[in-house]
């Protein structure tokens, strides 16, 4: 799954890699959790222009009687998506990126109470898209809100020994066809939801700080032994 994750890019830098103008107020986040605001692109499907837009994380299908559902919608399976009431709408027709630079894993530990969290991003630090998909939902007082949610699939290499799902880096090569709502055919999307090449990520062990969403600061991301520099541990 993926419950946590950070984005600490400029606008302009995002912008550039991403291909959208540079609109959007954003402040370093090294710790972004579920039912927050997260930076997504957008694609319009009439003048095929990508934007960015800020989207509540945790997905409020149309047809919800409440906005809690959404907490519990954060990540959906790749595998299954299609099929998924929740999901098989938007699957079809309203895909995004959810931008991200890293994200957290947790490991159960033998002897010990708490998991060891483990933070991983690509091993050249550059930021990327999450597989998303999006939705509006209006509330009966007529509130809307537009959420998202981000695809998992099954862990690499690198992940394997912390947890046995990841969430989907698609390659900037794919975000055209993920973003075009044109495209419905599920056996076309479903070869782009696959793990990420585990030799181009590397991973290491950060505090427990990162288990309260309140603590939102680089200490997040500092690797627990100051001693350690991060590795592939493929390598």
């Amino acid at each position: 799954m993926c419950g946590r994750f950070t984005l600490n890019q400029s606008v302009e830098a995002l912008a550039q890699i991403f291909q959208v103008e540079p609109v959007l107020d954003l402040t370093a986040d090294f710790n972004i959790a579920p039912t927050q605001m997260v930076a997504t692109v957008l694609q319009n499907p009439e003048s095929e222009k990508r934007k960015f837009k800020q989207l509540h994380w945790g997905l409020i299908p149309s047809w919800a009687k409440d906005a809690g559902i959404g907490a519990k919608l954060i990540n959906a399976r790749a595998e299954t998506v299609a099929e998924k009431p929740a999901f098989r709408s938007a699957f079809k027709h309203r895909r995004c990126l959810v931008l991200a630079d890293g994200f957290y894993e947790w490991q159960r530990q033998q002897g010990k109470s708490k998991k060891q969290p483990f933070y991983f991003r690509l091993e050249d630090g550059q930021p990327f898209g999450f597989a998303g998909l999006w939705e509006k939902w209006r509330s009966p007082a007529n509130e809307e809100i537009i959420s998202c949610t981000i695809l998992t699939t099954a862990a690499n290499e690198l992940l394997q020994p912390i947890h046995d799902r990841m969430p989907v880096i698609l390659e900037p090569k794919d975000y055209d066809l993920w973003l075009d709502s044109q495209v419905q055919t599920p056996q076309t999307l479903q070869q782009l939801l696959r793990p990420y090449p585990a030799p181009a990520m590397i991973s290491y062990p950060v505090s427990t700080l990162v288990n309260n969403s309140r603590h939102n600061s680089p200490e997040c991301i500092i690797p627990l032994s100051e001693e350690k520099a991060p590795t592939n541990q493929l390598n």
